[in-house]
């Protein structure tokens, strides 16, 4: 359903359902009951203003009956954000596509505590495109390519293409070049197979029984010498001083689940450099920016959907543990 209000400052203006009965007499009353307790002032100020509104945008007032409308619409009040000290990099731009490097620490899209500082706001409003959407997403402390909509007439060709599974996308990573002990030696190139599951409530993704939906094939690229070894080094069976080898691997993901790279790496005891959440949660910590994940978006390719013509993007980026 089209929101009535346009997108102000980069963001889309909320929307929520009215329940269709309960003790609430009027609109008003529901969204005290919701969120009266935080700003209970600033809900009555938003009404007697018109800057809650229904639908075809006939604004609300204190008086509006709950039964008046199934769904409203109004602005969140943004909080003050500290800006992520990151810049994102454009690739390519027509009308129907913009193609971007995304930086680490920079989440795609609106939520939690970032909303100015995402990916979709800052170009949105570095652009002056309120209709920018993205095509697919990266996780916040993933780097990489990322595609985005510039064109609504033209979006629903491409969404087809993901649906589909018709977009071949290409990542890298730095690990250990041995897997951890407990964990068997990998002939490589391997291909990961298993069933994934993430719930909205819970953080991390969980190998489960059952038929597998995530799939990824795994190549190592390259070894090098890990910290504590000199800077000479690199391909090298072993490091003088006890440092341990690390590769670049290049990961193909034939499936999308929610963090399903770094499960996959973390399953054959490669979990990927600096990540907090695989194998093992680390405390949450405020960001280090000296120390990103190691995981980046390198490449996607597909056939254009409006000029028949295969096309590939590919990030400009490097990941700073790849000697």
């Amino acid at each position: 359903m089209q929101s009535p209000l346009p997108v102000r400052d980069g963001v889309n203006a909320t929307r929520l359902r009215l329940p269709d009965e309960g003790p609430w007499e009027t609109a008003m009353d529901y969204m005290m009951h919701r969120w009266g307790h935080i700003d209970p002032q600033g809900i009555e100020e938003r009404f007697d203003a018109g800057e809650i509104v229904g639908e075809g945008g006939i604004p609300l007032d204190r008086r509006t009956r709950l039964e008046d409308h199934t769904f409203i619409w109004y602005y969140r009040t943004l909080p003050p954000e500290t800006r992520i000290p990151v810049e994102l990099g454009i690739l390519h731009q027509d009308e129907h596509l913009l193609v971007v490097d995304k930086p680490h620490f920079l989440p795609t899209t609106p939520g939690g505590t970032y909303i100015q500082e995402s990916a979709l706001v800052r170009l949105r409003n570095q652009l002056g495109l309120p209709d920018l959407i993205p095509m697919h997403r990266l996780d916040r402390m993933t780097a990489g390519i990322l595609l985005l909509s510039t064109n609504p007439e033209t979006r629903g060709r491409y969404q087809v293409l993901f649906e589909k599974r018709q977009v071949q996308k290409e990542y890298e990573c730095v690990s250990a070049a041995e897997p951890a002990p407990g964990h068997p030696a990998v002939d490589f190139p391997v291909v990961v197979r298993n069933r994934m599951t993430k719930s909205r409530s819970y953080l991390l993704a969980e190998v489960v029984d059952g038929e597998p939906n995530a799939e990824t094939r795994i190549e190592r690229l390259r070894t090098f010498a890990g910290p504590g070894a000199p800077a000479q080094g690199r391909e090298t069976s072993g490091t003088p001083d006890g440092g341990q080898r690390r590769a670049l691997y290049r990961l193909e993901p034939h499936s999308g689940k929610t963090h399903q790279l770094r499960v996959h790496m973390a399953s054959l005891g490669l979990g990927i450099v600096n990540d907090a959440f695989y194998p093992d949660l680390l405390d949450k910590a405020p960001d280090d920016y000296t120390k990103p994940l190691q995981l980046l978006a390198r490449g996607i390719r597909f056939v254009d959907p409006i000029s028949g013509k295969p096309v590939e993007y590919r990030s400009g980026l490097e990941l700073s543990e790849a000697r």
